[in-house]
């Protein structure tokens, strides 16, 4: 027999201090599933990339971050309101550059990641892990 997936929904405020608030409701819930530690860890660092985004990047009031286990899988997302100049994506940086490697880290722990059109101007960038 399977078991049903398990999901979480939540909704947090499009500001920089979600985002710790983020990972630890993402890591409280794989923990309570009993997900591995390893897991744990790349959705910790996946869900933390993915939220900075959507609250720098965008004109969010908030985000919306979503959690599905479907047996040894995990679907990962994270939904902004919109108004991003550019579609999220993995880009090469040089190594004196500050930032703009966490899609990069995104795709290297996830096995498939993407981006898909959320409520008209936002977007939602999902990833899955193993």
């Amino acid at each position: 027999m399977v078991a049903p997936p398990r999901q979480d929904v939540f909704r947090l405020p499009a500001l920089s201090t979600s985002v710790a608030e983020a990972r630890r409701h993402v890591v409280f819930r794989l923990r309570s599933w009993g997900v591995g530690q390893d897991t744990r860890d790349s959705a910790e660092l996946v869900v933390s990339e993915l939220f900075t985004n959507a609250v720098r990047h965008t004109s969010s009031e908030e985000v919306r971050c979503s959690l599905q286990l479907m047996g040894a899988r995990l679907r990962l997302e994270v939904a902004d309101q919109g108004c991003a100049r550019t579609v999220p994506q993995a880009r090469t940086v040089s190594a004196d550059q500050e930032g703009g490697r966490g899609l990069m880290l995104v795709e290297a722990l996830s096995e498939a990641w993407g981006v898909r059109p959320e409520g008209g101007t936002g977007r939602a960038v999902w990833a899955y892990l193993a």
